[in-house]
This record gives structure tokens, sequence and C-alpha cells, in this order.
């Protein structure tokens, strides 16, 4: 489990934490915060280092586009979901685990 505050996440500016060991992509939509795994089923690249567009992240690799409320992969050449992992909001905290 890992504790962030919400108004320390940029709109739709992914970023890298850790959650028990794993590295996980960040991502505030809106009002909204997503987290999936940041390292892409294709390339084990970075994905915190990757572009947001609505709710898609899009590796900047080789540009697979992942859905960030479920982890799935969009667009080849990724073709396996991310793992997507659970997000509580509490006013300004956010809690992922």
């Amino acid at each position: 489990m890992s504790e962030l505050a919400f108004d320390s996440l940029v709109d739709s500016k992914p970023v890298a934490i850790e959650v028990n060991g794993t590295a996980v992509c960040v991502t505030r939509v809106g009002d909204e915060v997503f987290a999936i795994a940041d390292t892409c089923t294709h390339s084990e690249a970075s994905l915190s280092e990757g572009e947001v567009t609505g709710t898609k992240i899009e590796c900047w690799l080789h540009g697979a586009e992942f859905d960030l409320r479920t982890g799935q992969a969009l667009t080849p050449p990724a073709t396996e979901a991310l793992k997507a992992f659970n997000v509580k909001r509490d006013g300004n905290k956010v809690v992922i685990s």
C-alpha cells in the first residue's frame, strides 16, 4: 500500500511510485486517479514517461496504448494487459493498494 496527496498529482502527468516493491504508474485525470503497473508489457519501458490522452497512456518507446482504468492493452505492439491497482481517494488523500 502507498499513500500520496491528490494535490501533488498534476492532471494527465503520470508519476512512478512503488507499491509493495512493484513499480506503479499513477495518473490523475480530472478528479479521478488511476494506477497501473509501470512497465509496458511489450518492451519493459516505464509508462510513467509516456503521454496521457483522456484515459489512455501511450508507451514512449513503441507507441503501445493502455487503458488507465483497466490496464487493458489497446493497440499493438502490446497484446497483454497491465495490472490495475486499487485506488481510494478520501479528500486530498489517495491510497493505492
